[in-house]
């Protein structure tokens, strides 16, 4: 008779990393743009801020943080620029929701090559590539210790994937919503035309409104603020910032939240 092997560890399967005991949060969601990934210009993909992306990834992934990315498109297609020429927007919508696929593809290999099991899900149906985005199984890789890539955007026209994110924060129960710029948080004002500006720690939702401060979409800064959702402005390139900030060191980026601690 022939005795059932045991089931062998692939080296597909994620070793989740304990939480570290000074994380200020379990799970996260990071906004990236496409342009942050691009080359010269912005365009393009930049396989060498992919790279760096991916290791900035890999050092929050080994504090035992759950990580899900959701990616924008504008280094391959705004389509905005489409509808400035006459496309319609459905149509110039859908092919962003495509480059943010691109993207996802591009950063899932990264992550892999550096020893993080991810998957790319995305919000209309490409099967031969990527999953369809599954709440539930999206929850489940993330408790395995997967990288959860989100693309697509929502999967419908007329919502930015700053929608997306806020949205896809909730549904998979994250605990703040990083948005990655190229400014370490909010400030007084334009910090590289006034050398007097001041970055705020801290803002409420409600300071944001009167003071008219452009952190994100209006509409995923509505879901945010309707959900009590944080919302974490940083700069993703800082070194050591991303690490920094989900520790709590409320030094690096502006928390807004329903109220200052």
């Amino acid at each position: 008779m022939i005795q059932p092997q045991p089931i062998q560890p692939s080296e597909f399967d994620a070793i989740k990393p304990p939480l570290h005991p000074d994380a200020a949060y379990k799970r996260i969601v990071i906004k990236l743009s496409g342009e942050a990934l691009g080359g010269e210009g912005g365009f393009g993909i930049n396989p060498e801020k992919v790279e760096d992306f991916a290791k900035r990834i890999k050092e929050v992934y080994d504090l035992g943080i759950e990580i899900g990315i959701v990616c924008g498109g504008g280094n391959l297609w705004r389509g905005v620029v489409g509808v400035e020429r006459g496309m319609e927007q459905s149509t110039a919508d859908h092919m962003g929701m495509i480059a943010t696929i691109m993207n996802g593809l591009a950063l899932q290999d990264a992550l892999q090559r550096m020893g993080m099991v991810s998957r790319v899900q995305t919000a209309i149906s490409i099967n031969s590539i990527a999953e369809p985005y599954i709440r539930l199984r999206a929850i489940r890789h993330l408790e395995k210790g997967r990288v959860v890539i989100i693309a697509g955007g929502t999967g419908n026209p007329y919502f930015t994937t700053d929608t997306a994110a806020a949205l896809r924060a909730m549904e998979m129960g994250a605990e703040v919503v990083i948005k990655a710029t190229k400014v370490n948080g909010v400030y007084t004002a334009d910090p590289k035309k006034d050398p007097n500006a001041v970055r705020y720690d801290h803002l409420t939702y409600d300071d944001v409104l009167m003071q008219r401060l452009e952190v994100m979409d209006m509409t995923a800064f509505a879901l945010c603020r309707e959900h009590d959702m944080p919302i974490l402005i940083l700069n993703l390139w800082a070194s050591g910032d991303l690490v920094q900030a989900v520790l709590g060191h409320s030094e690096v980026g502006t928390l807004i939240s329903a109220a200052k601690a």
